[in-house]
């Protein structure tokens, strides 16, 4: 029997790099895509050749900025299905599982982001940072939050 073994990332980054001349793959200490630069940023300590497909599906799909929090959801459901795709290629087993917590991460953000500083009822998105309670009336902006801690200012009660 053939035992089939994942490339590391740094041999399946090599291999990217030859596939998809297009972007630029960069060592890092984090993953992530940025459209500007046209690079995609993988964590080379960790080894999660999963996330890097994920990276990659994110330049494919020419994923560039978000309207709405909610659309972040969804350019990451997009980026997951095209990296399960792509770990058929590439001989990267990517799970249910995996995808699920990597999108609880952003299911938690959102509603962190969405929760009323002031009575805790889920507001709603009136435009980019901006949320409203529909139960108080309260009004709160927030930060990006996406790497660090988030904030929510009160603009109107």
């Amino acid at each position: 029997m053939a035992v089939t073994t994942m490339p590391s990332i740094i041999s399946l980054a090599s291999h990217l790099q030859t596939d998809f001349s297009l972007f630029r793959f960069t060592a890092s200490n984090e993953f992530r895509w940025s459209y500007s630069e046209r690079t995609i940023f993988y964590d080379i300590a960790s080894d999660d050749t999963a996330s890097l497909l994920h990276e990659l599906s994110h330049a494919i799909l020419n994923h560039q900025t978000y309207r709405r929090d909610i659309e972040l959801i969804e350019m990451e459901r997009d980026a997951w299905r095209r990296a399960v795709i792509l770990g058929q290629k590439y001989n990267v087993v990517i799970t249910t599982d995996d995808i699920e917590d990597s999108l609880d991460t952003y299911r938690d953000w959102l509603h962190s982001r969405s929760t009323c500083p002031s009575c805790k009822a889920t507001g709603i998105e009136l435009k980019r940072r901006q949320y409203s309670c529909i139960a108080c009336n309260v009004r709160w902006n927030v930060n990006d939050a996406r790497i660090c801690a988030l904030r929510r200012y009160i603009i109107r009660t």
